[in-house]
Order: structure tokens, then sequence, then C-alpha cells
């Protein structure tokens, strides 16, 4: 499978944005573990259509102007982990979930490490929204981005969904 790419500038750093022919693949942090998303050869191309939707959403979404995202999504991942990602695609803006809800959620009530390990790979930052996934004492636990972007990311709307 073919995948493009192109970055962007955001107020969390540059994100590089990769999308097939099929949707947005990912969206990886500046600092990102290579190894967290892995995806194959990646062309440059900032005119790809998905790309070019992504960017304009993702720039709304800092500015406030958008609550939801409608970018097709391609996640490459086992079926568990597309069941997680799915779950992280219904928690409403401005609210957070606890790795146990997400796991009582998509039917595996016991798996709750495992949800945290998918979460932990979830391709898609920002717009499948695993920063609104929190510990069960409502602290803030481990995020690809850094600890600081997701707690920007839940103030930015926070702020905004008053």
């Amino acid at each position: 499978m073919a995948y493009y790419c192109t970055t962007m500038a955001s107020p969390v750093g540059r994100l590089k944005l990769v999308a097939s022919d099929k949707g947005l693949a990912a969206i990886l942090w500046q600092d990102d573990d290579p190894t967290r998303v892995r995806l194959g050869p990646l062309t440059e191309n900032s005119r790809h259509p998905v790309l070019q939707e992504t960017e304009r959403q993702l720039k709304d979404y800092f500015a406030g102007k958008l609550r939801q995202f409608s970018v097709r999504f391609d996640f490459a991942g086992t079926a568990f982990q597309k069941k997680v990602w799915e779950a992280l695609l219904t928690i409403p803006f401005g609210e957070t979930r606890s790795y146990g809800q997400i796991a009582r959620q998509i039917g595996s009530p016991k798996a709750v490490r495992a949800v945290g390990a998918a979460n932990g790979k979830n391709p898609i930052s920002i717009m499948a929204p695993c920063h609104r996934v929190i510990g069960a004492n409502g602290k803030l636990t481990g995020f690809a981005g850094g600890l600081d972007v997701k707690a920007y990311l839940l103030e930015l709307e926070t702020r905004k969904s008053a």
C-alpha cells in the first residue's frame, strides 16, 4: 500500500500527516518513537486531498472552530487495536474516559492493560482522541505526544466546550 505524507506546524509542535488512498493513516508527533506506528515507505505529497483536508480540520480544531472531525480513517492495526481506536471515536469533545471504561465498552472488561497498550499505539493522534483517555484516578497517564501536550489538548477542549 502506498502512503503519502506532509508536515504541518501546530500549537503542539510539527505534526507529520500520513494518508493512503483509503484515508488518513497517521498523525505523528515531532519527536514520535519511529517504532510506535509502522506503515511502510512514505512519499511526500502535500497536495494529497486527504492530507489537505486533515490539515484544514486540524487548523480549525486548534483555532476552536471544530469539535468533530470528518476525515476518512485508514487504521492499520490488529482487530483488538482497531476496536479500541473505534471506541476512542465515541468519546465526546471535552470529555474523558478511563482505560477501564474503554475496556468495558469494547466488551473486554479485564483487558485494561491491553487497552492502554492499544491506546499508546493509536496512529491517528488528536483525531482519534487518545488524549481523552485518563487513569482511573483521574490523572493523566502516558501519551506519545507527552503529558504536557495531553494536558494542552484537554484544556483546549474544556475551554471550547464551555
